[in-house]
């Protein structure tokens, strides 16, 4: 047994198959990503927890002779034992390597991939949740976003994809789908757009709200940011019916229809869910990069096609 094995065994420490498992499911709860790990990192201590390590267990050090300069390096056991772990995932293909993932987050991060997705989700019991509608990040999804988020706005835009194609889960189609609602929902800071209403589900895996095309995806609107809104459930159906839309300059507005409504209509307690647009003059929330704006080309085919004015 090597010197290091040694150690494993006589300090007890969890296995590498079961810190694997643990890892998994505690990057699920930490929606797909967690940072290297180092002392005192968040995810480190979480996971020790976990496990139940005693001080003695979290603190004991493992020396190693560095043969190139000839020097002794230390280092934590249980550290070291973690990044064996997540380097085995990563080489079954669940899990994105800090190098990899920084080339598209710009963050040292291991990030779970689509397999590690589905595995977690497995071992949580929750293989029957639709990815689409967590909050979770996976490395394939996040190419999209990244290709999302940095293409240049273009001064002419047709929101509208003339061939667009049935979506299936193994298609392109559907990781820039999944991007694109992931894309919209972090540039609007996971808040509704109109009246800025934010809540996650208890365990934190999905958001209440919803990535909305301005041209909507059944008059084949495009998976592009220029066409996205981030809203609320009520405000979204609201916008796709016609009873919201927006100004070019990013002012709610509301249809002339309202007044013809029930005051019992559109009310939770005394907060008139429409009206509450009708005359202040709302500005929407918009993202803090300009190049994530919705289009004005985008919104005038929403006033001429689904606003009723």
């Amino acid at each position: 047994m090597s010197y290091e094995g040694q150690m494993l065994d006589d300090l007890r420490m969890p296995s590498k198959a079961a810190v694997e498992t643990h890892l998994l499911t505690a990057l699920l709860r930490h929606r797909g990503v967690v940072k290297e790990f180092a002392k005192d990192e968040d995810i480190v201590n979480e996971l020790a927890g976990e496990f139940a390590l005693s001080q003695q267990q979290r603190n004991a050090t493992l020396e190693r002779i560095y043969r190139k300069e000839n020097r002794t390096v230390q280092s934590l056991l249980w550290l070291r034992l973690l990044f064996r772990a997540a380097d085995n995932l990563a080489k079954l293909g669940l899990v994105s390597r800090p190098t990899a993932t920084y080339k598209l987050s710009g963050k040292r991060e291991w990030m779970l991939t689509e397999k590690g997705f589905d595995e977690a989700l497995n071992l949580e019991g929750k293989q029957d949740l639709d990815k689409e509608t967590l909050g979770v990040r996976s490395f394939e999804v996040q190419r999209e976003v990244k290709v999302i988020i940095s293409t240049p706005r273009p001064d002419s835009y047709d929101p509208v994809a003339r061939d667009k194609r049935l979506i299936t889960r193994a298609s392109t189609s559907y990781f820039r789908s999944r991007g694109f609602r992931q894309a919209v929902i972090e540039a609007y800071d996971c808040k509704c757009a109109f009246c800025g209403f934010k809540l996650c589900s208890p365990d934190s895996l999905s958001w209440e709200v919803e990535a909305a095309h301005i041209v909507p995806n059944n008059f084949q609107g495009k998976d592009d940011i220029w066409n996205g809104l981030a809203l609320c459930g009520i405000h979204h159906w609201a916008f796709d019916v016609g009873w919201l839309s927006l100004t070019p300059r990013f002012i709610i507005d509301v249809s002339s229809r309202v007044n013809s409504l029930s005051d019992k209509f559109a009310q939770i307690g005394k907060v008139d869910l429409i009206r509450m647009f009708g005359s202040k003059k709302t500005r929407m929330l918009l993202p803090t990069e300009k190049n994530l704006f919705p289009h004005e080309t985008a919104i005038a085919w929403h006033r001429s096609n689904r606003f009723v004015a």
